[in-house]
């Protein structure tokens, strides 16, 4: 089963960027569907966007379209969450995960009971 570890949150003030990053072990990078999901205090935790390691097929959230890329480097195994034009919305606990390359391709791919591995979670909070 794939390992993931997530980094790069932070606080940022409202209109700022940050970059996750997550690390995934080797064994069963290929064929995967890679995604992020965050969950704010008191919320359920929701998919923001979504890879396909083998072509880079990408997915996203509405709310995160145009602000959020998501993007991997497949020879480090690394796949990264570009967020710009944050919102203090967008503060939440942020997750990588993976899953069969199938979900990405789905028309819910942020049921999070489709996904099979998860990462620790990186902290992101936007100020206004």
């Amino acid at each position: 089963q794939v390992q993931l570890v997530e980094s790069g949150g932070g606080s940022v003030q409202a209109g700022g960027s940050l970059r996750l990053s997550c690390a995934a072990s080797r064994y069963d990078y290929n064929n995967n569907c890679m995604g992020w999901f965050r969950q704010p205090p008191g919320k359920e935790r929701e998919g923001v966007a979504y890879i396909v390691t083998v072509n880079s097929f990408t997915n996203y959230a509405d709310s995160v379209k145009g602000r959020f890329t998501i993007s991997q480097d497949y020879a480090k195994t690394t796949v990264y969450l570009q967020m710009n034009g944050l919102k203090p919305e967008d503060t939440a606990m942020y997750y990588c995960a993976a899953a069969n390359r199938r979900v990405c391709y789905s028309g819910s791919p942020g049921n999070t009971e489709n996904w099979n591995a998860w990462g620790q979670g990186t902290q992101v909070t936007v100020s206004s």
